[in-house]
């Protein structure tokens, strides 16, 4: 090849190269421009030309295996999908621009909560949402958010963390009537107490693929005056920072590197009777991500969460970006006769407006609970009742709703799925592949409103 041709073929290279980048730049600054427009623009003109929600036509399957279609007939994979009822949801759409954002940009967190009764405190499904949601995308690991020691309430524990510790625990839950004045419930809706004056708690990652550090050790305890020395073991080196707050009642520790452990001993300084009492541990760390916390307690409705004194205070804390409501299996659980529709409805908005409160822009998935059997043996017809409380508010608040009772079936799917090995007995647990399965269509909804949301267009 001649010089000539040579510096052709090299400046032909160049212009191409020039081409690319610059339709590279045109992309990304229309990307950032979008990005800086979401937060300079009202939600409404963002929306305001954007194809209705409530038109979207989802597939059957995005995350599934299609297989399963044939393998479990009964289940209805057409519904599987955040539906929503309204036109526009200015609170998704919020949710929508954070998501993408922390993913290109990998430089800001967000705080996922799911609430429910003894499917939440099982923590099976819930967690494989989370670690879904902690190892999809690269490099925004998230953290794990805040947990209680069920262990020490000698109470079913997430298999994916466990507790130890020596000292007697006395367990109280806000779904008894009879506690102590004493004990104020908060986020997680449980406390552990010990009257002992030195107190010695380990915690480690079990049983899970996910194990994010965490940099920041929060411990809720009692309120006002707190005589502890807080030490944590060979891990006391690496603290650069610790401190009280009284009026919220916590105290937080900051480590100069990351740490997927604890060991932890509270000496009491003060002589005389005075009771330990622990609300919930926090583990936060400076990653991206997302923060997954499930708040579930064996038995719990919505009146459980409406008694806990300080729920929102801690709420407001961490504030959610997402909040989804799986309760209503316990408000169900009753005859027919004794159900009142409007008092659920009451309840599910009162907590609803706790959300809001902690912060305005939340996105809240209402979900319909699964169908389930009343004593064991008798249909329950009030999760269709509960059903259309949830859309009226879904409506009301431009929020959508996964309807899982219409998934599984409706009335009576409950004992089909336990014909299949997905339900246990009493017809209202699942079984750990049940579970298992219930994530799967979770997750699925999850990334049909991802690309429900990628693509939507403007209306010309």
């Amino acid at each position: 090849m001649s010089n000539g041709n040579k510096e052709l073929n090299k400046s032909g290279m160049l212009i191409a190269q020039m081409k690319y980048w610059m339709k590279f730049s045109f992309y990304t600054a229309l990307l950032v421009t979008s990005l800086i427009a979401c937060n300079s623009q009202s939600q409404v003109e963002i929306l305001r030309d954007k194809t209705p929600l409530d038109t979207y036509i989802y597939s059957n399957f995005h995350h599934l295996d299609s297989n399963l279609k044939h393998q479990y007939p009964f289940i209805n994979f057409e519904n599987n999908c955040f539906r929503f009822y309204s036109a526009q949801s200015p609170n998704w759409e919020h949710l929508f621009q954070d998501f993408r954002n922390m993913i290109t940009e990998k430089n800001c967190k967000l705080n996922f909560y799911h609430i429910g009764g003894s499917h939440l405190q099982a923590d099976v499904y819930t967690h494989d949402i989370r670690t879904y949601l902690q190892t999809h995308w690269l490099d925004i690991p998230g953290e794990r958010g805040l947990i209680f020691p069920f262990d020490l309430a000698k109470t079913n524990n997430p298999w994916n963390y466990e507790f130890k510790s020596r000292n007697h625990w006395n367990t109280y839950r806000s779904v008894n009537f009879n506690n102590p004045e004493r004990i104020n419930f908060g986020l997680l809706g449980a406390v552990v107490e010990t009257p002992d004056s030195i107190v010695e708690i380990t915690f480690k990652y079990d049983k899970t693929d996910v194990k994010p550090g965490f940099t920041r050790l929060r411990v809720y305890h009692n309120k006002g005056i707190f005589p502890y020395e807080l030490n944590f073991g060979p891990d006391e080196i690496l603290i650069v920072n610790k401190f009280r707050n009284e009026s919220l009642g916590y105290t937080e520790a900051v480590f100069a590197d990351a740490v997927d452990t604890f060991n932890l001993q509270f000496t009491r300084l003060i002589a005389g009777p005075y009771n330990l009492q622990l609300h919930a541990f926090q583990l936060s760390n400076a990653a991206p991500g997302i923060s997954y916390t499930a708040i579930g307690i064996n038995g719990a409705g919505l009146y459980t969460y409406l008694g806990n004194e300080n729920f929102e205070e801690q709420l407001k804390e961490s504030p959610p970006d997402f909040f989804a409501f799986s309760v209503g299996t316990n408000d169900a659980n009753v005859p027919y006769s004794s159900f009142n529709p409007e008092v659920y409805k009451k309840n599910l908005e009162a907590m609803m407006l706790k959300v809001l409160a902690a912060n305005p822009d939340c996105a809240i998935l209402l979900t319909v609970p699964n169908d389930a059997g009343y004593k064991k043996k008798y249909l329950n017809q009030n999760v269709a009742r509960e059903r259309e409380v949830i859309i009226e508010l879904a409506k009301k608040y431009q929020c959508p709703v996964w309807d899982f009772y219409g998934i599984m079936g409706e009335l009576g799917s409950s004992r089909i799925w336990k014909g299949h090995g997905l339900m246990r007995g009493d017809l209202v647990h699942f079984t750990v592949p049940g579970y298992h399965l219930k994530a799967d269509l979770f997750i699925d909804a999850f990334e049909k409103w991802l690309e429900q949301m990628e693509k939507r267009k403007y209306i010309n």
